[in-house]
């Protein structure tokens, strides 16, 4: 047995001893069962996780070496072995929207409900702070900054990068998808990579500086429709699908709710109209003989701003408002909590190879959760968050560690801390009132820069912030 095969199958065994642990000691966070997940009524208090982080379980019961993934035909131990994966990002929706986060009107009563049976992480960041950049990341299992890339702010993505669904694809793991922005066609981002099915809504209206489409019933349709056709479910599959009403322009819908005709009011109401269709695809999955066997994942790709720190929508820096978002894992069997230890969303990568056994690949960077999903302890480590240089915003980067945030601009030249559980709104800077804590945070973040394998991309002559002697 070679090493690495040594130190995937003690991972294995790890993660099945923690499960059989788990289950004796009476924690009703950790099942094998592949019965259909509890029911919001049935869901009871929310468990909230002891603070410190789960090395990754082992990512393929058979240790195949990257490159050569398995055949997906059963799962990690605590999974259902024929488990699939849905999964559902909406853009442009901040935490503090959810009644958890202690918002004041249920804008997404669909989602809030799913929580309750989900477990549920409080403290998640979005890769990035805009789509182009963070659904890179959450592809592409890595920082921005690590993703070859053309250089522009809406960034295409050759075919040479690899994207995590086509490792899903080589462990023989369907792979379908639809979207409903012009962006996501397949001549635009290179989103599409690795899918067997990609879908666009027709008839979309092209602009760069907004979103003037009303796209969820379509987008619905075409959901339902992947979702019904026997060619995709009738062995295992991942399915993502990114909802987009959320994004500016904020319309009415008279099939909606009113919050009111602010900008903040309209956007919540843009959120409401997606819930309505999240609903209507969570109710379907669930009609279905194999929706007791998916797992669903309900997350955001970025926040939005409505004048904090002087911000409009999306993009540019990294504040909470536009980077903590939501995340939502709901597996068949098992309970739902609460985590509230920082995580990421390069973690997801990772999570949903092990989800199908598929072989992680080494160069995706993120942690698997399943571990804790299934119950384990969810250990403290830091977070990042990453704004790649590009011909419309100079380079960003921030990293959170228990409750500070400490921010960087471009390289190093210059520095913010914040406490981000007492000061959400990060309006105190702790630069110069807690030295020690600003030196342990900057020295974090400049070694955590040193650990990011930054890629050139492709046109290096207009990005923002360059210096003279460091190209990118």
């Amino acid at each position: 047995m070679t090493l690495a095969r040594m130190n995937t199958a003690l991972r294995l065994l790890g993660t099945a001893g923690l499960v059989a642990l788990s289950a004796c000691s009476g924690e009703k966070s950790v099942s094998s069962s592949s019965g259909a997940p509890p029911p919001p009524s049935s869901a009871g208090a929310a468990a909230t996780s002891s603070a410190a982080p789960v090395a990754s379980a082992a990512l393929s019961a058979s240790g195949a070496p990257s490159g050569s993934a398995a055949v997906a035909d059963k799962g990690p131990p605590g999974l259902p072995k024929d488990m699939n994966v849905l999964v559902l990002s909406i853009d442009s929706v901040r935490a503090d929207r959810l009644l958890s986060q202690g918002y004041k009107d249920d804008v997404m009563p669909n989602v809030n409900a799913f929580e309750k049976t989900a477990v549920a992480y409080s403290r998640f960041y979005a890769t990035s702070s805009y789509t182009s950049q963070s659904l890179g990341g959450f592809l592409g299992g890595r920082y921005p900054s690590e993703i070859k890339r053309n250089g522009t702010f809406f960034g295409v993505y050759p075919p040479e990068e690899t994207f995590f669904p086509e490792v899903l694809q080589k462990g023989g793991i369907r792979t379908v998808s639809a979207q409903a922005h012009f962006y996501f066609n397949k001549d635009k981002a290179g989103f599409h990579q690795g899918f067997d099915v990609w879908d666009l809504v027709p008839d979309l209206k092209k602009s760069n500086t907004t979103d003037e489409n009303i796209t969820s019933p379509a987008h619905t349709e075409i959901i339902l429709k992947e979702l019904g056709d026997a060619a995709n479910t009738k062995g295992r599959f991942f399915a993502w699908y990114h909802l987009m009403d959320p994004h500016d322009e904020y319309m009415s819908h008279p099939e909606g709710k009113d919050f009111g005709k602010k900008a903040t009011q309209k956007y919540d109401g843009e959120i409401y109209f997606t819930d309505m269709h999240v609903g209507k695809i969570l109710k379907y999955v669930e009609s279905q003989p194999w929706g007791a066997r998916t797992a669903i994942i309900i997350t955001a790709d970025h926040g939005e701003a409505f004048g904090e720190h002087k911000m409009y929508r999306h993009g540019f820096e990294l504040w909470e408002i536009l980077t903590h978002v939501p995340l939502m894992i709901r597996v068949p069997g098992v309970a739902p909590r609460k985590i509230d230890e920082p995580r990421s969303m390069v973690d997801l990568a990772p999570t949903i190879l092990e989800m199908f056994s598929v072989a992680n690949d080494p160069i995706f960077h993120g942690t698997s959760l399943v571990s804790e999903v299934l119950g384990g302890e969810a250990k403290a480590r830091d977070v990042m968050v990453d704004l790649a240089r590009t011909s419309d915003n100079d380079k960003r980067r921030a990293l959170v560690r228990g409750n500070y945030k400490i921010y960087e601009y471009g390289d190093a030249d210059g520095f913010e801390l914040f406490d981000v559980t007492k000061d959400p709104n990060e309006e105190e800077n702790l630069a110069k009132k807690d030295k020690a804590k600003f030196e342990e945070m900057k020295k974090a973040i400049l070694d955590a820069d040193k650990t990011v394998k930054e890629v050139c991309p492709k046109f290096t002559d207009k990005l923002k912030g360059k210096k003279k002697n460091k190209p990118c």
